[in-house]
């Protein structure tokens, strides 16, 4: 029995000492291993902020189109489901680029979505007013990889730059529509019509770049 113990005790000390040269050899990778990060820590938190805001603006859409469902508009609701997966791209957009510029990327608890609004017009208000704030937290990402002089992040942005135009301008545009509709006073009628127009809608807006003289 006692040279059993002895054994056993012996096994225990040599996967002790076999893990203590596991971690030193780790550590010495570690420590070793070329640093391949090229994003400062400001802007990794940054770009990992509007990760998380991306990831936020998707469920937005998604309860939105839920919502909207619930209330018959099969078509405005496609619309909206389309733009929740739009912004998921967004998301992951951002999430290879920190990757690819090795940096770590930090998956946070996103915020629930906001209250379900009073009605389909006070919907795309809302959904406006996310965007615009959208636009000004990638405007700050534009000033702060300029500042930095990050080129590869500033080139990145300016493909959002252009997005979030084309964002705003979309839900400007339904905003007008539903105004022209009767605003909160839109008919039943309106709101059929806009259903189906929604269902067939592109899921972009043509931006101030792309027009043209033949093609305003």
């Amino acid at each position: 029995m006692q040279d059993f113990t002895s054994h056993i005790d012996s096994r225990i000390c040599d996967d002790v000492r076999l893990n203590q040269v596991s971690k030193k050899f780790l550590n010495q990778i570690k420590t070793n291993a070329m640093n391949t990060n090229r994003l400062s820590k400001t802007l990794a938190a940054a770009l990992n902020a509007q990760l998380t805001k991306e990831a936020h603006a998707s469920q937005i859409y998604l309860s939105y189109a839920s919502w909207i469902s619930h209330q018959g508009f099969g078509g405005i609701a496609n619309f909206l489901f389309r733009h929740a997966e739009e912004e998921r791209n967004h998301m992951m957009k951002i999430l290879e680029y920190i990757i690819k510029r090795g940096a770590e990327v930090h998956i946070t608890a996103i915020p629930a979505p906001h209250d379900t609004p009073a009605s389909i017009n006070s919907c795309f208000e809302k959904i406006f007013e996310h965007e615009v704030e959208n636009t000004k937290a990638i405007y700050a990402l534009v000033k702060m990889s300029f500042d930095e002089e990050d080129w590869a992040t500033w080139d990145l942005m300016q493909w959002f730059v252009k997005e979030q135009t084309e964002e705003e301008t979309l839900a400007m545009t339904l905003m007008d529509k539903l105004k022209i509709a009767g605003g909160e006073k839109v008919s039943s009628m309106a709101l059929y019509s806009l259903d189906r127009d929604l269902e067939k809608t592109p899921d972009s807006a043509t931006s101030a770049q792309d027009v043209t003289a033949e093609k305003p």
